[in-house]
């Protein structure tokens, strides 16, 4: 250092102090290995010296070609190849799914997937309907058709399907793990009785921020899953009947079908139920009946007829009444919901009624969607 000034500590940390002509120092974290991994090199112009390998930490990430977040790269989830049929003639909704392609495999390395249907808004145990599971496999191919049953113009319009991707219940390590993917479909897309096929994209379950009059509760979370149930207060379900009025036994054939996505009423998410028929009023006759129980289902399926003699004309004086009851042992029964059928009932209640009763030996049915508000009638 003979002949040169003193060094001060600031130029000693800001020059190469090594042998030779003085030079900027190419990259700090050469010589202090205390740096940020994610941080971008910054660019700079090439240097005739030959480079000095840095000292790199030994946990620093690689990176990850499926990013953990959501990305522009919308098929990181993989596809969903269905098909949707709306068949306005038997009021039934088919929705067949093919196959999936190139699914990211879950945290838990399970490949054991099937599809899971839900119609929104509406509850969605109500509504939910599931393929089979198929194993081992991103590209799983099932092949498989659900069916919602009673379902009309009306819910064409408003209603939307989600289609989610999951994991194996049974399988999976996490009980309410969200799915692989999910994707919805406004059904008033659809064209009545025309199949139309599509292969979407999956993407991730969407979050939404709860209103602010339900954050009022100590700890609780501001987002939550999307609410399903938006109008699931609204809905308590529908019944399908049939009527007849036979000439050969002079009265009235009414038949209880199936009922479909009824309110849930048990702990377990489900119902146990029947229903009842009661025509008002009907003194020194048989008024009342009820079909047997379904246990543990939305979606039950009756198919049982019952007789109410009498003329027509006297028929049509009368009001019929049909409510879903939930079956509790031991205790009183819950009430789902409701319809009640007469000539001065409104809109397709009265129609039905009226279309039946002025034809002889003609089956007529049609689905009618459940009250939720018990029927009362005056004497």
């Amino acid at each position: 250092m003979a002949g040169r000034g003193r060094v001060s500590m600031q130029e000693h940390m800001a020059i190469d102090v090594s042998p030779g002509p003085i030079r900027p120092i190419r990259l700090i974290s050469h010589y202090f290995p205390h740096f940020y991994p994610t941080a971008e090199p910054a660019l700079r112009p090439p240097d005739p010296r030959p480079p000095v390998t840095p000292i790199r930490s030994a946990l620093q990430p690689q990176l990850d070609p499926e990013p953990e977040g959501d990305s522009d790269d919308s098929t990181a989830l993989g596809t969903l190849e269905f098909t949707l049929l709306f068949d306005t003639d038997n009021s039934t909704l088919h929705c067949t799914a093919h196959r999936a392609k190139d699914l990211k495999p879950p945290a838990s390395g399970s490949m054991d997937t099937f599809v899971k249907a839900n119609l929104l808004p509406g509850a969605s145990k109500a509504s939910q309907l599931r393929t089979r599971t198929v194993r081992g496999t991103r590209g799983p191919v099932w092949e498989e058709t659900l069916t919602y049953h009673g379902f009309t113009l009306q819910d064409a319009r408003r209603k939307t399907l989600r289609l989610c991707v999951c994991e194996d219940p049974w399988l999976r390590r996490r009980r309410r793990a969200p799915p692989l993917g999910e994707l919805r479909v406004p059904l008033r897309k659809l064209v009545p009785n025309r199949a139309r096929s599509f292969n979407v994209c999956l993407e991730r379950r969407r979050l939404t921020k709860r209103p602010k009059s339900l954050d009022t509760a100590r700890g609780m979370s501001l987002y939550e899953q999307e609410v399903e149930a938006e109008l699931a207060s609204e809905e308590r379900g529908r019944v399908l009947l049939s009527l007849c009025y036979s000439s050969q036994r002079g009265g009235l054939l009414v038949g209880v079908l199936r009922c479909a996505h009824l309110a849930p009423m048990d702990a377990n998410g489900y119902s146990d139920p029947f229903v009842r028929l009661f025509l008002h009023p009907n003194a020194g006759r048989k008024s009342k009946y009820k079909t047997s129980v379904r246990k543990k289902t939305l979606n039950p399926e009756f198919n049982e007829e019952f007789f109410y003699a009498g003329p027509r004309e006297e028929l049509a004086q009368k009001t019929l009444l049909v409510s879903v009851w939930d079956y509790d042992l031991g205790t009183a029964d819950d009430f789902i919901g409701g319809v009640q059928l007469s000539s001065w009932a409104g809109g397709e209640r009265q129609q039905h009624w009226r279309e039946c009763l002025g034809h002889s030996d003609r089956r007529l049915e049609l689905w009618h969607p459940l009250d939720g508000a018990p029927l009362q009638l005056s004497d």
